[in-house]
């Protein structure tokens, strides 16, 4: 193998992999905001990533005042949905899942809980779980344009299913025709697919 076909190989990878992180980062830039402005998340207690700075330690008792909240009244859907939020944040995705869950049996139909939920499934790698709250958010509302745009990431990155993610990008299209993040999303299946 000649240096120039290394260099090349390197050079894929590389641009596969920020082009992966990209993708994730655009689909949590899509989530709806469920924290206090600047706050980050994290608690010791919990699994995930740790809080730092200053804001750790008012973090940390927020998670706790909240995890007590929702012991004490676990039919407190408001609290169970910021517990379920900060759990996001900090990508504590069992017990993210867990509440998300918990708020769709308190209050069902909401699709954005469903698709917030079919994120912590994704990031968890169950992936059949993910597609199934996505269809129950689109089902709830037919146009619910985030649910789409997590589906095709699912599809087109996880599964590599660029067939079914290009139907759904098409409906996605049709929802949202001036979306640049849309726009990001098709030229990132299209560049996959070039290189499956």
């Amino acid at each position: 193998m000649s240096r120039d076909n290394v260099l090349f190989i390197v050079i894929g990878i590389l641009i596969g992999f920020i082009s992966g992180y990209l993708m994730h980062e655009v689909m949590a830039s899509r989530q709806p905001a469920r924290l206090v402005h600047g706050d980050t998340g994290g608690a010791a207690a919990a699994p995930g990533p740790q809080p730092q700075g200053p804001d750790a330690a008012a973090l940390a008792q927020e998670m706790r005042a909240l995890e007590q909240l929702v012991a004490e009244s676990p039919e407190d859907a408001d609290a169970v949905l910021r517990l379920a939020g900060l759990s996001f944040e900090m990508g504590a995705w069992n017990r993210c899942a867990e509440m998300y869950e918990r708020h769709a049996e308190l209050r069902p139909g909401d699709p954005d809980v469903l698709s917030d939920l079919a994120l912590c499934y994704r990031e968890m790698g169950q992936t059949d779980r993910a597609l199934g709250a996505l269809d129950r958010a689109q089902e709830i509302d037919p146009g619910h344009w985030r649910s789409r745009f997590n589906e095709v990431v699912i599809l087109a990155i996880d599964r590599r299913d660029f067939d079914a993610a290009e139907r759904v990008l098409d409906e996605l299209r049709t929802l949202q025709p001036n979306n640049p993040d849309v726009d990001a999303l098709a030229a990132e299946v299209a560049r996959r697919r070039g290189t499956a």
